[in-house]
């Protein structure tokens, strides 16, 4: 009986409390940090970490890992004087490189450029982007520096893809633009 009489205690302080709240006012808030976030600036001072800086700015002249900088500019000059280049790649590593540029391709210039270069890809097919010539087409004079400066650079409608492959991705989807090339050419 003693244990029914606990019980009983028990529920009747469970129901006073759960009568006496306020659902228009909590009571106690366990997390504020939750409710009420704390917002912060890049590039604030903070004091919970040991720098005392939540993101600094990168020291003077230094490059991304895996980044190189192109020393040619974005002009009809540069573009011409990219022509001049050769891939810096392992021509021993040549299946490899062919692979990965072609997984490369497949993501990023595919869309536009089609499977096997015939600028019949899925957007040009829905007519989203006009105007996307063949790889084989006579007017296109292209090799592997040009197609990598436009690759880092962009071209009318193309934009830069800089930003989402480095530098030996770039070099990659550029030689396996060329064996397109050479495919479409045969």
């Amino acid at each position: 009986m003693n244990s029914f009489k606990k019980i009983g205690i028990i529920a009747c302080l469970m129901f006073a409390f759960i009568a006496c709240q306020d659902n228009a006012k909590p009571n106690y808030q366990y997390m504020p940090n939750m409710q009420y976030p704390v917002g912060y600036e890049t590039y604030q001072e903070v004091d919970f970490l040991p720098n005392g800086s939540q993101a600094m700015l990168p020291p003077a002249n230094t490059i991304n890992r895996g980044w190189l900088p192109y020393g040619i500019e974005n002009s009809l000059e540069g573009r011409e004087l990219a022509r001049l280049n050769e891939s810096p790649l392992d021509s021993a590593n040549a299946v490899d490189n062919l692979a990965r540029g072609k997984e490369m391709y497949d993501v990023y210039c595919a869309i536009c450029h089609g499977p096997k270069g015939k600028g019949q890809g899925t957007l040009v097919k829905r007519e989203k982007i006009l105007g996307v010539p063949s790889y084989a087409d006579a007017g296109r004079n292209i090799n592997v520096g040009s197609t990598y400066h436009v690759i880092y650079y962009g071209l009318n409608s193309m934009g830069s893809y800089a930003s989402q492959m480095n530098t030996t991705e770039m070099w990659q989807v550029s030689e396996y633009v060329m064996k397109l090339k050479e495919d479409l050419t045969k």
